[in-house]
């Protein structure tokens, strides 16, 4: 007598918890794209075929070719004819994409792209500091001196203190005029700004060293020093970073 074969396996999304189907293909491509970048499915190797797909997910085929067509705009896969949907390199995809980037920052190497981040943040704000400092009327230098000595009496409510923050280093990005530096910045920033990892730990005096760099950017800008604000930027950012990172990896990749 044969032994009779076990129930089906649960699709990932059952019926009764489905909504649209651009709903569901995202759902779906959030799916792969961590499957990907954990290497469950590496560079190089095939694409389960969709028929497998479409019964792993518990979806309509529609669904799937969606889904993959979502992971090649992001550059992880790519559609052979003949040889099915293949797995590219890491070095297509697209890092500012929200679902590659959080996949990839909760990794084992997620400090290394965190660092990655930091450095392309630094980069860019340095350059609009630079600039901030060549071209910032009165109004803008009174608005960044008030959140400076607002956020020393904000020291020890980390919430507060963290709107400050990222008012502060806005005001700055605007000042310059870089509206595609900026976006950049925002993009990465609001993409971590909820990840334990990149935050650290909300220690008053962390607060108290942060704001000391705050003030020593604000103070190269009102000064109309160019160099002098793009190092202070340069400096905070890097120095804030190595302060919270913690983890694997070689802090040195972040110096000059």
């Amino acid at each position: 007598m044969t032994d009779s074969p076990g129930p089906p396996a649960s699709p990932l999304f059952p019926p009764g918890q489905r909504k649209r189907p651009a709903n569901l293909a995202r759902s779906v491509t959030a799916e792969l794209v961590e499957r990907i970048v954990r290497g469950v499915h590496p560079p190089g190797s095939v694409l389960p075929p969709e028929p497998v797909l479409v019964e792993d997910f518990g979806v309509s085929r529609t669904v799937i070719r969606e889904a993959v067509k979502l992971l090649q705009e992001k550059g992880l896969v790519r559609v052979r004819q003949g040889s099915g949907t293949v797995v590219t390199s890491p070095t297509t995809w697209d890092m500012l994409d929200d679902l590659v980037l959080g996949a990839a920052i909760t990794e084992a190497d997620g400090v290394v792209v965190l660092d990655d981040l930091v450095v392309t943040r630094r980069v860019l704000e340095a350059d609009m500091a630079n600039v901030a400092a060549r071209v910032a009327g009165p109004e803008t230098l009174e608005q960044l001196g008030a959140l400076v000595d607002e956020m020393d009496e904000l020291v020890g409510d980390q919430e507060a203190y963290g709107r400050h923050d990222r008012s502060f280093h806005d005001t700055i990005m605007l000042a310059s005029g870089n509206r595609i530096a900026r976006a950049v910045v925002r993009s990465l920033e609001s993409q971590v700004a909820s990840t334990a990892r990149y935050v650290g730990r909300p220690e008053r005096a962390l607060c108290v060293a942060s704001n000391k760099g705050h003030r020593r950017i604000y103070e190269r800008i009102a000064a109309h020093d160019p160099q002098g604000a793009a190092e202070a930027m340069f400096t905070h950012i890097t120095e804030a970073w190595l302060v919270r990172r913690g983890g694997p990896g070689d802090p040195a990749r972040l110096q000059r």
